[in-house]
């Protein structure tokens, strides 16, 4: 994971070579869905950001910094120089963490049309090990588990923001299928919980 300087606006961009043989389970808005990924990119953007088509925007940086192949893209207006991470038994998460817009998931409905805002918990996880597509699944809800124990371990009243986005990377799985399970009571569940959760309540303390 490397940061990179924009243009002279103080604006970096955090980019993860993956390598061969990698798939990634993201809801990114560029690349997102299961699929073999060589790079996935945070972008920071302005609080303001005005375009409404971020999936285009974020493949002209990924052009601009000479990216090739598929990739996953996430946007986000917090600093992503003040990434965070946390590390257990081979996994690694690396979180940028904005929370001036946050909440509960199960708001009530107040009858206004949904927007797009840049993602400002975004959580990029990497694994070492194979997984199958229901533990990928799986590992995306273990995730943001462990983001919503940390928030509220840091004193916050929300689950997140609108807009988070999630990104697990693991090797491409052989003819054994990979792991099967990912939930947090299984050995690489437990491992991805503890690496989250570490990364989220580092990055969420400033803010409580």
């Amino acid at each position: 994971m490397r940061d990179r300087h924009e243009d002279g606006h103080r604006l970096h961009h955090l980019l993860l070579r993956l390598g061969p043989g990698v798939r990634v389970c993201s809801s990114a808005v560029l690349g997102g869905g299961i699929g073999p990924r060589a790079w996935i990119l945070n972008a920071q953007v302005p609080g303001g950001y005005p375009r409404l088509d971020p999936d285009r925007h974020l493949a002209e940086i990924a052009a601009a910094e000479g990216l090739t192949g598929p990739g996953a893209g996430l946007m986000t207006a917090a600093d992503v120089a003040a990434y965070t991470t946390g590390h257990d038994g081979g996994v690694t998460a690396t979180v940028t963490a904005g929370l001036g817009v946050r909440g509960w998931a199960a708001a009530p409905d107040d009858g206004r049309a949904s927007s797009f805002r840049p993602g400002t918990v975004n959580i990029v996880v990497t694994l070492p090990v194979a997984l199958s597509d229901a533990a990928l699944v799986n590992a995306v809800a273990t995730v943001t588990e462990a983001k919503v124990q940390a928030l509220l371990d840091a004193g916050l009243d929300c689950s997140g923001t609108p807009t988070d986005a999630v990104c697990v990377a693991a090797p491409e799985p052989g003819p054994d299928g990979g792991e099967p399970f990912a939930g947090p009571r299984s050995t690489w569940g437990a491992r991805i919980a503890r690496a989250v959760h570490s990364a989220v309540l580092a990055g969420a303390r400033p803010a409580a």
